[in-house]
């Protein structure tokens, strides 16, 4: 679905990802790991052009997006929900998550995707006419992931969903993630500060450091690495 060859992008003089591949296959659940700096938010946001890949080529479902605008690349199936949650909170979470679906024309097929989420996320119903931004950073979360699903990704890019959240909130936020692979049948590749979790869902995983990936593999091997378990896993 999803192929990375040879990635490089620079910050001004910094060489922030030298020569990045990767794949994500459909259906599956793919995690980027690495300490703060690797270059994991960097490769998410390359995929999307939202910053300039320098060299290299990215596929996407069999078609060259390098250099696409980003908004074009939103219509093609690709939706990333950034870190930091960015709701918008002067909305309600109902006119966050109809913008959500701004680029759709499927009435029919919207209203039984509202329904999905907010059988996903029972707290959002709840709060239907809330402001976004009088709500928990869970609540928001689950808010930034249920627009995304309004979007109707083919491939859903997660940074950091769980950053900032409470330890009994985050392991929801990891069964949700879970659940919008199996249930929706959505791909997933997920950058996390949290690799335990991570791993402990993903199919296959990336380890970066450096701008470099080091080692790639079925997450089940990765996680039972020695090295992986004393760099990310404590």
């Amino acid at each position: 679905m999803l192929k990375i060859e040879n990635l490089h992008v620079y910050y001004g003089n910094i060489h922030a990802l030298k020569g990045i591949d990767m794949v994500v296959n459909e259906g599956e659940i793919v995690t980027l790991i690495g300490a703060n700096g690797a270059g994991k938010t960097t490769t998410l946001r390359a995929v999307s052009n939202i910053v300039e890949a320098r060299e290299g080529k990215i596929e996407f479902l069999g078609e060259d997006i390098t250099g696409v605008k980003a908004t074009d690349i939103v219509k093609k199936g690709l939706i990333h929900v950034p870190e930091g949650r960015r709701v918008f909170a002067q909305m309600t979470v109902m006119e966050n998550l109809e913008l959500g679906a701004y680029l759709r024309k499927d009435k029919d097929v919207i209203k039984r995707d509202l329904e999905m989420v907010f059988n996903m996320f029972p707290r959002l119903y709840e709060r239907k006419n809330q402001l976004s931004g009088t709500m928990s950073g869970g609540e928001q979360q689950m808010l930034a992931i249920g627009r995304g699903i309004m979007s109707k990704p083919k491939l859903l890019i997660l940074d950091e969903p769980s950053m900032g959240l409470a330890p009994l909130l985050v392991k929801e936020i990891f069964e949700i993630v879970k659940k919008v692979n199996s249930e929706s049948k959505i791909t997933v590749l997920l950058v996390e500060q949290n690799a335990n979790m991570a791993l402990k869902i993903a199919d296959r995983a990336y380890v970066i450091e450096t701008g470099k990936v080091v080692m790639n593999g079925l997450a089940k091997d990765v996680i039972s690495d020695n090295s992986v378990r004393e760099a990310y896993l404590g």
